[in-house]
């Protein structure tokens, strides 16, 4: 309890701050009201401001808007007389006082003719409650929606593209949030960037990025391909044995699987239902896949490298914002735990690159290394050449050999081939790493990529080249199945040795670098040669996509059979990179390898199949058309006699078909790539002046303040008395800022004494 002397000195000094706010305050009401009038006085002040700018800025407006805006004080303050009862509710005691009256009408006066942004931030610095806060912005959207009605009764297009634009947004935002609920491996992909850093992450990503163009590609050729021929679709009389699975041939042939089993007829149910053309919707729906993975990948090179090349300072983190940027919203244990290793990791990869950088040799060094690069091309470059060749003449000489022999074996004697040397060559490549040396672990993985892109794009090739020449031209009775039943091999016996790599291959390698060698300690995960296992897998996907339109869904089933293998294998058998580095160009050049040479392959590849070869007489949906693309050519034939789809007639000789179209469209690209080009290189060049600039005026400053204390310490010497008088001075200050520091805490203390004693 205080005493009677202590309450009336609190009550005098509270009285003294706050005199003139009420006429007959009680001593619990004037501590109450003095808090309240203060952030009354703080909020009218701002809202002052807010004033005064909105109107300097309507004054500049043009003369039919400043009607419009003068129209509609005159309205609002005819409207702000019916909504005093509503003032009550954010806190504005109408009946009060009508000083607090004309306070109200001033906050919603004022908070009117702000924009959405501007007026849910005003309100948000609102020293209310929550309840108070939407309470005021209920009667602003009110007294908005009739100043609305008023004045845009004749700009309804202006308010519809508002509306349109608005509900675009939040469209946006719930699409994306859905997005981000369903991704796959959120939690797994931040511990592998948490302990292995970007580098290996990257590979991962790319892995669920291909697995989000499979899934895609499976749903399109599902609904317009299978499913139509599910409907007309015969029972199948072969017997399953098991053996179709690693041979891809008995059971198989007969079912939605390839393409041979397809009917080239129109179905329809009845007499009066719709009829589906299953030659059209074939090729369409193939064609459309690859078109959206083609716009796809353009859309995603352009926005990694726009994201990692145009200003890599800026994207890249940066060491500042790293430390300083933290995110107080986890408070799990484990999640902080998480985001501090990533932190740590990303820290470690800036300064090595700095380092790295900044690391010179000398010419004899460089000379050195340069021979070294020679000499490890020229064996990678033969070790490909040997291995081309050797799949070239098993490839001529396959057919013989199959029809010499009957075991059904037989079949995966090329597809065993070249996966082995798809296995062995990248590690004997990878070898070259301990005699080449490179400081930047990036152009090692870089070399690795193209060596081996070199080697696999070159096998694929051949392959091609088998397929188109050999096996087309065999007069085989459906030759197209026969390339699908290859496709599928070849995909089957890669998987196979990709797990048999991870689980068993890396299992051996950290066995022998743990026990037998440890001097080699834990090796460190390959991302040229993992990354190069994708790509090689997703080019036969979309090279067999139209002979066997299943294929997405099987490398959907393998893709993710292979994130968890890989993920365990990464955990049991891997270390984190001996020299830590920045991944965040590596995106780009994955999509960038995978376009060209990979995609741009398949696309020629299945030109020539379209435009060249003759289809299969006696199965498929093409089945007695010279060519398949006379299936478009008779379509548009039909459609020239119906006065209806003349537009579509023109719009495909004109443009599809027209040589010219594509020509100018192709120059219009080249163009547009070179403008975006230079617009880099320039943004890059800004930059580096921009830096040079700062650092420059960094040491223009310290030259000034060096200069700045030699005068000082020259005017020191010269006057002594000054000196003297200057911490006199000092001294002054520092005590009276320590009375004013003293004479705040004890009026602090008294007011939490006042606050913790209701009585008084």
């Amino acid at each position: 309890m205080l005493s009677d002397d202590h309450v009336n000195e609190i009550i005098i000094e509270v009285e003294n701050v706050s005199s003139g706010v009420q006429s007959h305050p009680s001593s619990n009401q004037i501590f109450r009201e003095k808090v309240l009038l203060d952030s009354s006085i703080n909020m009218v002040s701002s809202i002052s401001d807010i004033d005064v700018v909105d109107s300097q800025t309507v004054s500049k407006r043009n003369d039919q808007k400043g009607n419009q805006v003068l129209q509609f004080s005159t309205s609002l303050n005819e409207s702000i007389s019916q909504t005093l009862h509503s003032l009550e509710c954010v806190g504005i005691d109408t009946p009060g006082s009508s000083h607090e009256t004309v306070q109200g009408q001033k906050l919603i006066a004022s908070l009117i003719p702000m924009t959405s942004r501007d007026r849910i931030k005003a309100i948000r610095n609102q020293p209310r409650t929550m309840e108070e806060k939407r309470n005021l912005r209920k009667i602003v959207d009110k007294e908005k929606s009739k100043q609305t009605h008023r004045i845009l009764q004749l700009n309804c297009c202006v308010q519809c593209l508002n509306s349109i634009s608005r509900a675009y947004r939040r469209s946006k935002n719930s699409l994306s949030e859905i997005l981000n609920s369903i991704s796959l491996w959120q939690k797994t992909l931040k511990i592998i960037g948490g302990k292995f850093g970007t580098s290996v992450l990257s590979y991962f990503n790319f892995l669920r990025w291909l697995l989000k163009f499979n899934i895609f590609s499976f749903i399109v050729n599902f609904s317009f391909i299978i499913i139509p021929q599910f409907t007309v679709a015969e029972k199948n009389t072969l017997q399953f044995t098991g053996l179709e699975l690693f041979t891809g041939v008995g059971y198989f042939r007969d079912t939605v699987m390839y393409y041979g089993f397809y009917t080239n007829s129109t179905i329809q149910h009845g007499n009066s239902g719709a009829s589906y053309n299953m030659q059209l919707a074939y090729i369409f729906t193939i064609g459309a896949c690859l078109t959206t993975c083609f716009f796809s990948l353009l859309f995603s090179m352009a926005k990694y490298f726009r994201d990692n090349f145009i200003n890599p300072h800026i994207y890249s983190g940066g060491i500042t914002k790293l430390i300083f940027c933290w995110d107080f919203t986890v408070t799990h244990e484990k999640a902080v735990k998480l985001k501090q290793k990533n932190l740590s990791t990303e820290i470690r990869e800036n300064l090595s690159e700095l380092r790295q950088e900044n690391a010179k040799l000398t010419f004899n060094q460089q000379l050195t290394r340069f021979s070294t690069y020679v000499m490890a091309w020229v064996v990678s470059t033969g070790v490909a050449i040997a291995c081309c060749a050797a799949v070239y003449y098993l490839a001529e000489y396959n057919l013989e050999f199959l029809k010499t022999h009957s075991n059904p074996g037989a079949v995966l004697l090329l597809p065993f081939v070249v996966s082995c040397i798809n296995l062995a060559v990248p590690c004997f490549y990878s070898m070259f790493r301990l005699v080449e040396r490179y400081e930047m672990p990036r152009h090692e993985v870089y070399i690795l990529l193209i060596r081996n892109i070199l080697l696999k794009i070159t096998i694929v090739g051949i392959l091609c080249y088998y397929w188109l020449n050999n096996v087309a031209l065999s007069g085989e009775e459906c030759w197209e199945t026969l390339i699908g039943q290859d496709i599928y091999r070849l995909l089957l016996m890669d998987f196979v040795f990709s797990l048999a790599d991870s689980f068993l291959g890396e299992f051996l390698r950290r066995i022998i670098g743990m026990q037998l060698i440890t001097s080699l300690g834990l090796p460190e995960f390959d991302i040229a040669r993992n990354v190069l296992e994708l790509i090689y897998a997703q080019t036969l996907v979309w090279i067999g996509i139209f002979f066997c339109p299943l294929l997405p869904l099987i490398q959907m089933i393998m893709l993710f059979i292979m994130f968890y293998a890989k993920n365990i294998s990464l955990m049991m058998n891997f270390q984190p990179p001996s020299k830590a580095w920045r991944a965040s160009q590596m995106m780009t050049f994955f999509i960038l390898l995978l376009f060209f040479p990979s995609f741009t392959g398949v696309l020629c590849t299945l030109a020539i199949t379209i435009w060249r070869l003759k289809p299969s007489a006696d199965c498929g949906p093409f089945r007695g058309l010279p060519f398949f693309i006379h299936s478009i050519y008779s379509w548009i034939d039909t459609l020239s006699t119906r006065p209806g789809y003349l537009w579509v007639v023109w719009i495909y000789r004109n443009l599809v078909g027209s040589v010219h179209f594509f020509f100018i469209l192709t120059l219009i690209v080249l163009i547009i790539t070179y403008l975006y080009w230079q617009i880099t290189e320039g943004r890059k060049i800004m930059i580096r002046l921009l830096h040079e600039q700062i650092i420059n005026e960094g040491k223009d400053k310290m030259f000034l303040i060096e200069k700045l204390i030699k005068l000082q310490d020259m005017e020191k010497k010269a006057n002594p008395s000054s000196l003297v008088l200057e911490r006199r001075e000092v001294e002054q200050q520092d005590a009276l800022h320590l009375g004013e520091r003293d004479s705040s805490l004890d009026l602090r203390f008294r007011r939490s004494v006042q606050e913790g004693n209701p009585r008084a």
